[in-house]
């Protein structure tokens, strides 16, 4: 007796391959169902991404930059798999699985102003797929290639479909030219597959640097001449809303100022991880959450 073959809507890894036309939805609610009326749903399903300025209170700015000191300085962390660092500096570039690590952070996830969006937004009961606050340090700071997180997330995670939404709220000013993240807008209308074979426990380098399952640079172009490059800038308190499937970057920081921010991954309990479709095993659970227990 075979096993039968499991379908895959987007094929990845390996030499690549032509886009992929989008098969599901972004938006998956309506304007009854939370805080976006219907015009900002349109525009968010269009764009694939949605700023709100002024989203948290100069307190609560204050507030969670003094919980980003204290964990990035913990002595009791160090050496945790869910601390990583910049490859060249040693300084620490991002912590997993914040939710765990600081009551303050759990609150905020599950706080209906994010809570009530994310739940809006993929229609249903939500979940923590992943967490954690990054930091880029002043002058040294190294950057995230082009990529779609949706890409990783089944290609390495399992995820089935593109059923996440990301909010990253900045605890910094975001310039134009200290690092702030470059989305393509529209580009979450098209899967594009990622080159190369997925090593054995691949996060443990591509969370410092990613080579593997990035797009081919012609992909990149291809996609940049279509839809253009948006750059996320704005005071501190300020949130951006992503489909997990927009190709997005950001640059080095070479300048004074340091950019930081929290980052909470949302995940449909209807679009639960299955086995990894270009991995042999999943990542680990700090950065792939297996608790599909709704928010709540």
């Amino acid at each position: 007796m075979t096993t039968p073959t499991r379908l895959d809507a987007y094929p990845t890894r390996s030499q690549g391959g032509e886009f992929v036309v989008r098969s599901h939805p972004t938006v998956w609610g309506s304007g009854v169902d939370g805080p976006f009326d219907d015009v900002a749903l349109q525009g968010h399903a269009r764009r694939g991404y949605t700023i709100l300025e002024d989203f948290i209170g100069a307190d609560e700015v204050a507030q969670f930059t003094a919980e980003l000191c204290r964990l990035s300085t913990d002595r009791s962390l160090r050496g945790d798999a869910r601390i990583v660092t910049e490859k060249v500096s040693g300084e620490v570039r991002s912590i997993f699985q914040v939710e765990r690590l600081s009551a303050q952070l759990d609150a905020l996830a599950r706080d209906p102003r994010l809570l009530d969006r994310a739940r809006q937004l993929l229609g249903s009961e939500v979940y923590l797929h992943q967490t954690r606050i990054n930091y880029m340090p002043g002058f040294k700071g190294t950057g995230f290639y082009w990529h779609s997180d949706f890409e990783t997330w089944h290609a390495e995670d399992g995820l089935p479909t593109p059923r996440a939404v990301s909010c990253s709220i900045a605890l910094t000013r975001n310039y134009p030219f200290n690092g702030g993240l470059m989305v393509m807008p529209g580009s979450h209308e098209v899967f594009v597959p990622g080159v190369g074979d997925t090593p054995e426990n691949n996060h443990t380098s591509s969370l410092r640097e990613q080579t593997v399952g990035v797009p081919s640079e012609a992909a990149i172009a291809s996609l940049a001449d279509r839809c253009g490059i948006d750059q996320f800038t704005g005071q501190a308190g300020s949130a951006l809303w992503f489909d997990s499937n927009i190709m997005h970057a950001s640059a080095n920081n070479i300048t004074p100022y340091p950019r930081s921010n929290i980052f909470l991954v949302f995940n449909s309990v209807e679009n639960a991880p299955e086995q990894p479709y270009a991995a042999t095993s999943p990542r680990p659970a700090h950065i792939a959450n297996r608790d599909f227990t709704p928010l709540g």
